[in-house]
């Protein structure tokens, strides 16, 4: 796989920042509380407890944890079924994913998990 030239890497890590603020934004305006954002942030990470299986297995848990597809999809749900009390933890999840892209973590390949969206030899 070709790694990721430079300048789109820099649009990617910029979009991770610009999620990471936005979540951390909304959830201040939530009124939750602080503790739980930050006892909670680093949480979607325990996906990567299946590499423990093998990397197949590990690839797909976090990539299934490290999506805006799933968080988004879910605080949609929370907003029409009136559940607006998930929305916060929702916003810990982005502001997850949008920290991970910051720092340059990418999506993984079933190869190996250094093997990512952003560059085939890791950010």
């Amino acid at each position: 796989m070709q790694p990721v030239a430079q300048p789109v890497r820099n649009v990617l890590r910029a979009e991770g920042l610009a999620v990471l603020v936005l979540s951390v934004l909304l959830y201040w305006h939530s009124g939750a509380a602080w503790w739980m954002f930050f006892g909670l942030l680093l949480a979607p990470d325990l996906a990567m407890l299946p590499y423990l299986i093998n990397s197949r297995a590990g690839a797909a848990a976090y990539n299934w944890a490290h999506n805006y597809v799933v968080p988004l999809i879910l605080a949609a749900a929370a907003l029409v079924f009136h559940a607006e009390r998930l929305l916060p933890y929702l916003l810990v999840w982005t502001a997850h994913i949008g920290m991970d892209r910051m720092m340059g973590y990418g999506l993984k390949y079933a190869s190996g998990f250094k093997e990512t969206h952003l560059s085939s030899a890791g950010v």
